[in-house]
């Protein structure tokens, strides 16, 4: 893919895998609602679960995005994260309302914004993406 094509495809809501390290196990791999724009991807989450703690312990997170029908694609990236305890109302109905209508999107965030919120934030510093015509 072209520079502006897998910029292009991470902006798209796809649903991501987010992956990190683990000691003596494989790298703990989850599903994410995430927003990328700016050259940063956002990722909400608690301070309090097991990716959060893995995170902060790596410094560093992976996303893949994949579009599973054709025309086939995917876009990997990793960097290092940087923390924002007690995000913005705002930033988080932006992630949410790639994923879900408006009246939904402002419930989920309404019921899932709690004290240990946290926003993930990382600066891409490595890329691999592919599509049929790459």
């Amino acid at each position: 893919m072209s520079v502006q094509d897998r910029t292009d495809f991470l902006a798209a809501p796809h649903v991501a895998i987010l992956a990190v390290t683990r000691e003596n196990r494989g790298p703990l791999a989850v599903p994410v609602w995430y927003d990328y724009r700016d050259g940063e991807v956002l990722v909400w989450t608690r301070d309090s679960s097991r990716k959060a703690q893995l995170v902060r312990a790596a410094g560093r997170f992976s996303l893949a995005v994949q579009h599973a029908e054709p025309p086939y694609g995917y876009v990997t990236v990793e960097g290092p994260v940087t923390w924002q305890s007690n995000p913005p109302h705002a930033t988080l109905l932006r992630i949410v309302s790639r994923y879900l209508p408006p009246e939904a999107a402002a419930a989920f965030v309404e019921a899932n914004q709690t004290p240990d919120a946290v926003l993930l934030s990382m600066r891409p510093e490595s890329w691999i993406s592919g599509s049929p015509a790459s």
